[in-house]
């Protein structure tokens, strides 16, 4: 017997889920509907375990320096966000109404961790996790059948999803990709270096130089600038990106003059509130081959370790 090819396995166990319940499958269709690739859920997730580590105000990078009634709250500041950015109804006895149904979300950072209430069995649960130290997140939905979970004494009678039958979730998107915490992913060494100094504007000089080529976020840019103009530390006119443009260095934000530039070069394309940095070099004609941008009238490419420093050309006008 041929083995059976996993994906298509799982697309037949979903399509037997959606069968036998018709709210979910009319839940799972909306939610759908309203994010067709994850990246909204996605960035809600960015953005809400960035809220909670406040860097701006707090230096803080890592959600293992949160408090613990900071991670308590976590749950509650993602069924927020999400109704904020979805404008999911109110629910009736549940957090939200999509689709006309209840609907209960429930957040956990550790797989499998959801806490799921006495009042929830026999309602769908959006079951929504994100892990900062593996860059993944995953949102299902669940129908809550009391064989189902675990046995348990805690003080709210909350009970865990059995581990196995976390296959009865409906996945809507699993491990999936979470927007990096660059500052999180960087070496030790490249950390110290960029909180190395004392001026907002120096740290974020040192965080585009070290960190070339991975999409900087907003929240990113907040931590290490630790200013209200941040914004105003990246751009031109004494900001990051004039100062090292003379050390051949490219700063593309979310513009889309700046993307195609960014994609010209094959490296990540910046996605809204992003940047990218990326050194760059004159091409000469042993470089036919590499992938490369004409700027200022001359054919630039992504700078090698062996490429002496050259000021960087401008770039295009910004243009969304």
């Amino acid at each position: 017997m041929l083995p059976i090819d996993v994906s298509a396995a799982a697309n037949m166990h979903s399509q037997s889920l959606l069968r036998e319940d018709p709210e979910l499958a009319a839940v799972y269709s909306q939610i759908r509907d309203l994010d067709p690739t994850g990246q909204r859920f996605a960035t809600v997730l960015r953005d809400t375990i960035d809220q909670l580590l406040n860097g701006e105000k707090t230096g803080r990078f890592d959600w293992k320096t949160l408090f613990k009634t900071e991670k308590t709250h976590a749950g509650t500041v993602v069924e927020i966000n999400l109704q904020r950015e979805f404008k999911f109804n109110d629910g009736t006895d549940m957090d939200y109404k999509i689709a006309g149904f209840d609907v209960d979300c429930k957040y956990s950072q550790q797989f499998g961790g959801w806490m799921i209430p006495p009042e929830a069995v026999g309602h769908l649960c959006l079951l929504v996790w994100a892990d900062d130290y593996t860059s993944r997140w995953s949102a299902g939905l669940l129908r809550i059948v009391p064989e189902w979970l675990n046995s348990g004494n805690n003080r709210d009678l909350k009970l865990t999803i059995k581990a196995a039958h976390r296959n009865k979730i409906l996945w809507l998107w699993h491990e999936a990709e979470l927007p990096e915490n660059v500052l999180l992913h960087m070496t030790e060494a490249d950390r110290k270096a960029v909180f190395g100094y004392s001026s907002g504007q120096a740290r974020l000089n040192e965080l585009f130089r070290r960190a070339q080529q991975r999409r900087i976020g907003r929240n990113v840019v907040r931590t290490v600038a630790q200013q209200k103009d941040y914004m105003k530390r990246v751009r031109g006119n004494g900001g990051s990106r004039s100062a090292l443009q003379r050390e051949g260095i490219l700063i593309m934000g979310d513009y889309d003059s700046h993307k195609q530039v960014a994609a010209q070069l094959h490296i990540p394309v910046p996605g809204e509130g992003e940047f990218v940095s990326v050194r760059v070099a004159e091409a000469d004609l042993k470089e036919a081959s590499l992938p490369s941008v004409v700027l200022e009238g001359r054919r630039w490419v992504v700078a090698s370790a062996a490429d002496a420093v050259q000021p960087a050309p401008s770039l295009p006008t910004h243009t969304r």
